[in-house]
């Protein structure tokens, strides 16, 4: 299976909300950018990719979590963020049940991802 099958199945396999949740995070995710890459890494999580890493996922006991990989540097006006604050590098974002997937911020955090990551590529050519 390729990663994004592979992603299928594990969201099929989640019976309850966090499945629901999780699949709408990543129908989220994946209508910013055309060019935002599935993969399927870290023993079995689904990742995001767009010139660097974007986030990674994972529906755990209770909560769907996903980890924006460079959380700490990405502007979070309507505080998504709300694990994970302690961090150096990375912010996450737990998604309880009957929690509202506020579709717009997110959108807007995971551009700012992209952005974050090109700039870098931008950095690492120049230099």
């Amino acid at each position: 299976m390729n990663p994004s099958e592979r992603i299928d199945a594990l969201i099929a396999g989640i019976t309850d909300w966090r499945g629901e949740t999780f699949a709408n995070v990543r129908k989220i995710i994946l209508a910013v950018d055309g060019g935002i890459v599935e993969e399927w890494k870290y023993m079995g999580s689904p990742v995001w990719y767009r010139d660097g890493m974007i986030a990674v996922a994972n529906a755990h006991k209770g909560k769907v979590k996903l980890t924006f990989a460079n959380g700490a540097s990405l502007p979070d006006p309507d505080k998504l963020f709300n694990a994970g604050l302690e961090g150096n590098a990375r912010r996450a974002i737990d998604f309880f049940e009957g929690d509202k997937i506020n579709a717009r911020a997110l959108k807007n955090l995971v551009r700012a991802a992209i952005e974050f990551n090109q700039s870098k590529s931008t950095k690492k050519a120049a230099g």
